[in-house]
């Protein structure tokens, strides 16, 4: 069942909780559908929050920063600071957000970094995630590499995908090549783009592992499928300097494009590969 059929059967059951939940997630995964399917479901979300539901003055708060322009910001501020009267740490981690961004509210950078770590302690990830990039921007009040490190891997186990590609990049520039890679690959795995092409100019370069051609255009082909083709050029690089033609139609298996791995070989052959 798909984001917007578990939505659909949720709110039939008078579950609007569930319903918007679920439509954020296919939003997030680039559903137009979904995120009109948010607004719709957003009178009978009020009714619950005015109630008094706590949950549903999180969730509230959340779509009405995300999914609405800024005249509902103040109703935005209003939920998101019920609910974190009430603890909530969805809520702690919305109302963080709009005392960063000066959203709805004069921007309060020390009262940002004690929601977020209040949230994030909380078990929140998005907000572990919020809070490590503070401390990665220098915005925390001391930073602390360690710690945004243990922050990132909360925020990976808690189903934040970008924070594996960050983790990666924070151990990239320490050096930690190998380390690095494996988050590359966890990230490109579930579909971030940019992480493919980490872990592209990773398997390319050597860095964290043996040098592998069929690896590192895996992971190039694959980018043009999420709408990025920044690794085109370094595919046809590759496939013009030194692989077989069956080295670039395992690439193109593995990364389930095999028709973009003939292209590449006609490609190759044009200019001389």
């Amino acid at each position: 069942m798909d984001f917007i059929e578990r939505g659909q059967q949720a709110a039939a059951e008078g579950d609007w909780k569930t319903a918007v939940t679920a439509w954020i997630t296919g939003s997030n995964a680039g559903s137009p559908e979904s995120a009109n399917l948010v607004l719709t479901a957003v009178p009978p979300l009020k009714a619950q929050a005015d109630e008094g539901d706590v949950d549903a003055q999180a969730l509230l708060a959340g779509v009405m920063l995300d999914f609405f322009d800024e005249s509902a910001l103040p109703a935005a501020l209003t939920y998101a600071t019920a609910a974190t009267r009430a603890g909530h740490p969805a809520a702690q981690r919305t109302l963080g957000v709009m005392y960063r961004t000066g959203r709805g509210v004069e921007t309060d950078i020390r009262q940002a970094e004690a929601l977020f770590t209040a949230a994030a302690e909380a078990g929140d990830a998005y907000a572990a995630f919020n809070l490590a990039g503070m401390h990665i921007t220098g915005d925390a009040q001391v930073r602390d590499h360690n710690l945004c490190l243990r922050l990132l891997r909360q925020a990976v186990s808690g189903g934040v995908i970008e924070a594996a590609a960050v983790l990666g990049d924070r151990l990239s520039a320490v050096d930690k090549d190998a380390e690095a890679l494996n988050w590359y690959l966890y990230a490109a795995q579930r579909g971030h783009a940019g992480s493919m092409f980490a872990a592209g100019c990773s398997y390319r370069d050597g860095l964290g592992t043996a040098p592998d051609p069929v690896q590192a255009v895996r992971w190039f082909l694959a980018m043009p499928d999420k709408g990025n083709g920044d690794g085109i050029h370094e595919a046809i690089q590759l496939a013009k300097q030194n692989m077989t033609e069956e080295q670039i139609r395992t690439a193109g298996r593995l990364a389930g494009l095999p028709s973009e791995a003939e292209a590449l070989i006609r490609t190759a052959r044009e200019h001389g590969g």
